[in-house]
């Protein structure tokens, strides 16, 4: 179809957004008229023009927009946020036919773009590509439709199922090549946060920043129930903003928030809502394996990366265990297979 072929090229615009946008999501746009693209655009950064705005900018003479069709990957924004609402400007730009992707689920949006365009007469149609286009803003859906961040699990294990040996000390097992370790820095890149167990923090002390990657930090989490972790860890550097999840109340360190929970009651859900209201759209959860599980258990995740690694441990700690019946795709990455689990929950 000719709406679809202008909508994946929205999309793989809007993919160039990727690591700059949020909070905001990736969209892309395209300006059609006589069967040729006039102009294109999408939402390079945060605070910066919207696709729509960048796509009208591009186009050489104005004057063909009055014949023109627009397609966006996400409904044209009807609100003043850091930027005047897309809405107005197509309105204002006269530009006869919009084909919108995906409705936008976020509150002050929600469907006032497409209705402000019909009641300026203007062709709308809605739903071309309709869940490329969303899976292309997952995180952004995810919480603004279940009120949590995006949760990716991620960890590699060995070809007899353990992710390290047993320790008290030392570095852990590298299962990993460099080139993958690159990939989960780039993973980082792509959250708003990152997340790791006491354990974890206290044997391997990790950094949890991006490194090998283009892109900003997440924001790091870590779980200290009975605050038991050295103020001299990475992860208090003052580096990055840190939140401890502990069981009492503790003086914060510089760029470092102590937040209370109730240990007596599951605590995933109380961290979810703590993060939701901190505006944290998406969770990358690396471990360790008890965290992990718990996420598992809970059915707390939306997608699940497994790298497969051909060295043997023999023995220590097991990896986490999802179960037979969920499915899985096989993925190859620079030499290794990797499990890839994607929940279905938004349909």
């Amino acid at each position: 179809m000719e709406e679809e072929k202008y909508m994946r090229r929205c999309i793989q615009l809007a993919q160039n957004g990727l690591c700059n946008t949020a909070p905001n999501p990736m969209v892309g746009a395209v300006i059609v008229c006589d069967g040729k693209i006039i102009g294109e655009g999408y939402h390079i950064r945060c605070g910066e023009a919207h696709a729509e705005v960048n796509a009208i900018r591009s186009v050489k003479e104005p004057s063909l927009l009055k014949r023109s069709t627009i397609y966006v990957s996400l409904e044209p924004c009807a609100h003043y946020g850091k930027t005047p609402p897309c809405a107005d400007l197509i309105i204002e730009k006269q530009i006869p036919r919009i084909v919108i992707g995906c409705q936008d689920p976020f509150a002050k949006v929600a469907g006032r773009g497409i209705q402000k365009l019909k009641d300026a007469e203007r062709e709308v149609i809605v739903g071309v590509l309709e869940e490329d286009c969303k899976n292309l803003i997952r995180h952004f859906v995810t919480f603004h439709s279940l009120h949590r961040p995006y949760i990716t699990l991620k960890w590699a294990e060995s070809a007899d199922k353990h992710i390290d040996k047993c320790r008290k000390d030392g570095k852990p097992v590298i299962l990993s090549t460099p080139l993958t370790s690159m990939l989960v820095h780039k993973r980082r890149a792509e959250h708003s946060a990152i997340m790791v167990g006491t354990h974890t923090a206290e044997l391997d002390n990790p950094s949890l920043t991006v490194r090998s990657w283009q892109g900003q930090s997440p924001v790091r989490i870590v779980i200290d129930r009975q605050q038991r972790l050295s103020p001299s860890l990475h992860l208090f550097d003052d580096s990055i903003r840190t939140l401890v999840f502990t069981g009492q109340p503790h003086a914060a360190f510089p760029n470092t928030e102590y937040i209370v929970i109730d240990f007596q009651q599951n605590i995933l859900p109380q961290i979810m809502q703590h993060l939701y209201a901190q505006g944290l759209q998406s969770l990358l959860v690396e471990g360790g394996s008890y965290l992990l599980q718990s996420f598992i258990n809970a059915e707390l995740w939306d997608e699940i990366f497994v790298e497969e690694s051909p060295l043997k441990l023999f023995s220590g700690v097991k990896a986490p265990e999802i179960g037979n019946k969920i499915p899985y795709v096989n993925e190859q990455y620079f030499g290794r297979n990797f499990r890839h689990y994607i929940a279905t929950r938004l349909g």
